[in-house]
């Protein structure tokens, strides 16, 4: 359908690890996690979950919608982002910056791995300092994530 991603093949690793950890091995950290939250929502009105999640990883955080400068919000069907967007107000010139997932694809087991490391090249180039990524986890679920790009 022209309002929904296709499924695609991919894979895809992130390497996390404490910022103590990445000195004793000489890595240079490019971003922290501020906040992750989960939460669970109507599970008959589909792929609404990450509207909850949104809020509620701000809120662990300490932040608020205008603190975060890039989104990316998977849309594993158009609308997703479209009620996203209605019920944040968040500015959709700091949405999906290089396309969401009907543009760039959604492999499955690899769709967080995509939007983080997306997010953070984004912030890099941006000179930018917070992202928030977002997405549906089936049947209810929502997930979010703030991380915050470090500059050395």
């Amino acid at each position: 359908a022209g309002n929904s991603s296709q499924i695609s093949d991919g894979a895809a690793a992130v390497l996390v690890m404490t910022a103590e950890k990445a000195k004793s091995l000489g890595l240079r950290p490019r971003a922290r996690i501020v906040a992750q939250a989960i939460v669970g929502s109507e599970p008959t009105i589909m792929l609404t979950g990450p509207i909850p999640a949104t809020q509620k990883v701000l809120k662990k955080a300490g932040l608020q919608l205008k603190d975060i400068d890039l989104f990316e919000v998977n849309e594993a069907f158009a609308p997703v982002v479209l009620a996203w967007r209605q019920e944040t107000g968040a500015d959709m010139e700091k949405v999906n910056y290089n396309g969401g997932a009907i543009a760039l694809g959604h492999p499955l087991g690899a769709s967080g791995a995509r939007l983080i490391t997306t997010l953070l090249h984004e912030l890099e180039r941006q000179d930018a300092r917070y992202g928030l990524s977002t997405m549906c986890i089936g049947y209810g679920m929502g997930i979010a994530t703030i991380i915050e790009r470090l500059k050395n």
